[in-house]
């Protein structure tokens, strides 16, 4: 199963929309703390609705815990990152990926960036800055998804 991993979020409405997204899609998501909110914020719950009881939710207190579980399980973590210079439509994305995005406000650090086993970019007009982050893992996962072949079937 795909998963979805957030580097210490700083919005709570981003975080609950793609909670929302991943219990609808069926993708299991990870965040990484110390989010720049109280994940039991009641901005979390409204953007999640009722769906947040319905994800795959894991919460690491750190960078290193998170990497602990990831490394034991064998996944690929996958970067997000306006570094890159891969398209994410161009890269060959597997079932067990793991989909890394970093805070709204700074991406991640050096030290999770090399971490990364691949780093991938949405390619945008030249001038703009970056996508919203929930807009940006609807897409990612989305194409990952549709590479995967994880169709999921009308209930």
């Amino acid at each position: 199963m795909l998963r979805i991993a957030l580097y210490q979020p700083d919005i709570a409405g981003n975080t609950g929309t793609i909670l929302r997204l991943a219990a609808c899609l069926g993708l299991g998501v990870d965040i990484i703390e110390p989010a720049g909110f109280d994940l039991s914020d009641r901005n979390l719950k409204r953007a999640g609705l009722d769906y947040i009881a319905s994800v795959t939710l894991t919460r690491h207190v750190n960078w290193l815990s998170f990497e602990e579980i990831r490394l034991r399980e064998g996944r690929r973590l996958v970067l997000a990152s306006t570094k890159a210079a891969l398209p994410y439509t161009r890269f060959a994305f597997a079932a067990g990926d793991t989909l890394l995005f970093g805070r709204e406000s700074a991406g991640v650090p050096d030290t999770v960036h090399a971490a990364a086993d691949a780093r991938i970019i949405i390619p945008m007009v030249e001038g703009q800055r970056s996508l919203n982050l929930a807009m940006s893992v609807a897409m990612i996962a989305g194409e990952a998804m549709r590479q995967t072949s994880s169709d999921l079937q009308p209930g």
